[in-house]
């Protein structure tokens, strides 16, 4: 059963990443702080969840949650600054568009910087750990995997319907066949032989 917060002294906001390890699109970062002794049943870590149970999910959170906030970074800032990088700033954007101010920023992994002053831990696999994480996690995959649904049809050789952007088989052979979109990041290997990559 999930914590509802690291810690309780000051109010606390949960972040989260989606889309880190995709070839295309945006990665997603989410901000949310949960009301005191927030719980349910279905909420985990975002990949742990049926797809059906995320967006279930996703209408509560943002219904009951005291704040949330949802920012995007794109492929072209992510081959700028590096995804480590442009998850970290997807993350500061998202705590920076929150109705309420937090004390405190639980982030889900192990690296983070703020020039927000506001005091932070990093916890490694936070999302399977805490609730207000794991409500992060899941706005931001399904609003990831909202923006790559309605990508899809308009590049219908990629199956993003279906992939989201990740690097399945599939995705990687229609790169290899088709080259690259408009949204791909070109930092990342998505050309030469898919065995490779």
């Amino acid at each position: 059963m999930l914590e509802t917060c690291y810690q309780r002294e000051f109010p606390e906001a949960g972040c989260d990443e989606a889309g880190r390890g995709c070839l295309a699109g945006p990665v997603f970062a989410a901000a949310v702080i949960l009301p005191e002794g927030f719980f349910h049943p279905l909420l985990d870590d975002s990949k742990r969840m049926t797809e059906r149970n995320r967006y279930r999910l996703r209408e509560v959170i943002e219904r009951e949650a005291v704040a949330w906030a949802v920012e995007q970074v794109s492929a072209e800032e992510i081959d700028r600054i590096n995804i480590l990088n442009a998850s970290i700033e997807g993350m500061n954007r998202a705590v920076a568009r929150l109705s309420v101010r937090p004390g405190f920023l639980a982030i889900d992994g192990n690296r983070f910087r703020t020039g927000s002053g506001i005091p932070f831990r990093c916890i490694v696999k936070g999302d399977g750990k805490y609730a207000d994480i794991a409500a992060a996690s899941v706005l931001a995959k399904t609003y990831r995997d909202d923006y790559m649904q309605a990508l899809a049809p308009l590049f219908p050789q990629y199956g993003w319907e279906r992939n989201k952007g990740y690097p399945t088989r599939e995705h990687r052979e229609a790169v290899v066949r088709y080259g690259l979109s408009p949204h791909h990041r070109l930092s990342f290997h998505c050309g030469g032989d898919p065995e490779l990559f």
